[in-house]
């Protein structure tokens, strides 16, 4: 019932693991989601000049999720993330970014996640793969997640959250750009965290 891990050149794959008992409370949650934008984040961090982090946001997303408590291999996402929403603190910066040394924002609008499979690793310790796309360009990617519960909110919502991350070479989906240090090294890390944040609704 996992959502968006930590990611290399080949699909990680889930070590195989015993049967897990349902738990009803998790089999009440079964269902479909959709990804509050409001109270969910997706950021990202990558080293700047072999001596420091830059991290960033994309405030404008949209997704949804299925939810299968019963057999949480059944669960599936996805998400569309619109790249000119990338929010670094820096306005040059941003504009750099969303430009076409790194992800040409006008011609590729949407990075995109797409699972094709889920795995419960035991406790609330989930895994999801799929395929995640940048400017075209489609590779596997797989995401550990934590489950962090389910809420019913002020307003009547029934709430689910998850946490988690992954790690990317950005080079593998076409982002290439760098510049070399007089002191060695280059300008900015081919390695990039992915974080993930979300706050899903469920739908009558």
């Amino acid at each position: 019932m996992g959502l968006f891990t930590r990611r290399s050149q080949d699909t990680v794959t889930a070590a195989p693991v015993a049967a897990l008992p349902v738990d009803p409370a998790l089999a009440a949650l079964t269902g479909d989601y959709v990804i509050d934008p409001a109270h969910s984040s997706i950021g990202f961090t990558v080293r700047h000049a072999m001596v420091t982090n830059v991290r960033g946001t994309f405030a404008d997303h949209e997704g949804g999720l299925h939810l299968d408590g019963a057999d949480p291999g059944r669960s599936t996402a996805s998400i569309d993330v619109k790249i000119a929403s990338v929010d670094t603190g820096i306005a040059d910066r941003d504009g750099h970014l969303r430009g076409g040394d790194f992800f040409d924002a006008e011609a590729f609008p949407l990075m995109s996640f797409r699972s094709t499979g889920a795995a419960q690793l035991g406790g609330d310790a989930y895994r999801i793969t799929g395929d995640l796309t940048i400017k075209d360009v489609t590779r596997p990617l797989s995401i550990d997640l934590e489950f962090n519960g389910s809420a019913t909110d002020v307003y009547g919502n029934e709430r689910v959250g998850f946490e988690g991350s992954a790690e990317i070479l950005r080079s593998d989906w076409g982002l290439t750009w760098n510049a070399a240090l007089e002191t060695g090294g280059v300008m900015v890390s081919d390695k990039v965290k992915l974080t993930f944040d979300i706050s899903a609704i469920k739908q009558a």
